[in-house]
This record gives C-alpha cells, structure tokens and sequence, in this order.
C-alpha cells in the first residue's frame, strides 16, 4: 500500500535520519526531516528550547486549533518555546494537500510563523523516527502508544525528552497545557 500511495504521489518518501546515532534514544531532537519548503531542517538547532511537536491537518475538527498554536507561540516564543507543525493525513485523508497547499493554507488562513515540516507518516507502517520516538515506551513510558488523532501534542523538555503529551481535544488554553509549558519554560 505504502508504494501505491508513493508512486500515486499521494505519500512523499523522506526519511527522517537520526542526527546522531548514539543521541537518537536520548533526545526528540536527534532528528533531520523535510521541513514545509523541501529544505532539511535539523531539530538539534532547537536544542535547549522547549518545543512542541504538533500533528496537524486542514481539513480536520481540530484546525482551528492552529490559531490557538501561533498565539501561544507569539506569546512564549521569547522564552524559549518553539511550536512545530507536522502535517500528517493518517487520520480520515485530512490532510490531503501537498507541502505547498499546506503551508499556504496555514499562512492565509490562520498567519502561521512557527517552524512547519514536510508532510509525514506518524502512525502505522512508514512511522516516520521522530514520531517512533515520540510514542515509543522506551523514551515515553508515561504517555507511550500510537497517536490517535490530528492535533496530538508532544511537548520537549529543554533536556529534549518528551515532558508532556496532550490529546486532540485538549484545547491550546488548556490550564494544564499552557502549566505544562511555563514550568518547562522556566527550568534552565
């Protein structure tokens, strides 16, 4: 299936690689993916933030939660915090367009400034290592497992360890969420 939909285009087929084999279990930011515009983007350049991994789609339930992201980017981005967009169509083909379509639908639609992938595969066959190491036991024994929805949030530590997960219907206002947030904000 996963070759069908490669050579329909409907799948790109970046992999993500480790940045560096002996961080790769130890840090969400051992990563290089395909950011939104092709280029590679080397996670390791947000080493020391506090980042936040967010599945996205546009043509979800939970879109509208992009306003509530670049907010709480703007918001706390001078601290130290980084929100990333992933676009994944793993859940109901949501996320139909290509890299182009997505990053102007979230510059028109909703005037996204945070960082954006390239379209990857989050769940299932094809998991791209990022997302592996997200829900991954070994490196998220608290909130381990498959991701559920569009809009599932990971939240790094500053130490690039998975702080905190949040579930699609947790909104970005959540008390807990933006808790979450401060208190590794202000970890040095």
């Amino acid at each position: 299936m996963r070759t069908l939909l490669l050579a329909a285009g409907l799948l790109t087929a970046a992999p993500a690689l480790a940045a560096d084999k002996d961080e790769k279990m130890t840090s969400a930011l051992a990563f290089k993916l395909p950011g939104i515009d092709g280029k590679d983007v080397d996670l390791s350049a947000y080493k020391g933030k506090v980042v936040m991994f967010v599945n996205v789609a546009s043509k979800c339930g939970y879109t509208s939660q992009y306003e509530g992201l670049q907010k709480l980017y703007e918001s706390y981005e001078k601290q130290g915090l980084v929100v990333i967009g992933v676009p994944a169509n793993d859940f109901g083909r949501q996320e139909p367009g290509t890299n182009e379509e997505i990053a102007q639908f979230c510059k028109s639609n909703y005037k996204v400034t945070f960082p954006m992938l390239g379209k990857v595969v989050v769940k299932g066959e094809g998991k791209t290592p990022l997302y592996q190491y997200l829900t991954g036991k070994d490196t998220n024994p608290k909130s381990a497992g498959e991701v559920e929805w569009n809009f599932e949030k990971f939240l790094i530590g500053r130490d690039g360890k998975v702080a905190g997960r949040f579930k699609s219907g947790v909104p970005i206002s959540d008390e807990s969420l933006v808790k979450a947030v401060t208190d590794e904000l202000a970890k040095k």
